[in-house]
């Protein structure tokens, strides 16, 4: 059984950063793909980023100059930096693990593990 825990969200002003932070336990992390997704009151859950066993990352147009995806596999655990952020970032945002028979990257549908979440507030 896999378990992933999601922390470093919280209320920030526009144009500020946070560091999400996300511990995977139970299976074998590096041979994993990994990714953050995210979801606003009333929208549908979005992909933001993904990053494979060799480092490859993958990200949303609407993130991509102000977040960074990044992995320390002796730990774990999966970083998401987010800077320079906006009122539309705020979402809970949800780290998930692939699914190995997984053929794509950005559908929610590809990663079998979902963390509980963490919620990010950026007011204006």
């Amino acid at each position: 059984q896999v378990t992933l825990v999601e922390s470093g969200g919280g209320l920030v002003q526009t144009g500020g950063s946070l560091r999400l932070s996300c511990v995977v336990s139970g299976r074998t992390f590096n041979d994993d793909g990994t990714a953050w997704f995210r979801q606003a009151p009333g929208k549908e859950r979005e992909f933001v980023a993904s990053i494979a066993w060799s480092g490859r990352t993958i990200y949303a147009d609407s993130v991509i100059g102000r977040f960074t995806l990044s992995r320390d596999n002796a730990k774990k655990t999966l970083y998401l930096q987010l800077n320079n952020l906006k009122s539309e970032d705020t979402a809970v945002y949800f780290c998930a693990v692939r699914r190995t028979s997984a053929l794509t990257w950005r559908e929610s549908y590809d990663y079998s593990s979902w963390g509980q979440g963490t919620q990010v507030t950026v007011a204006s």
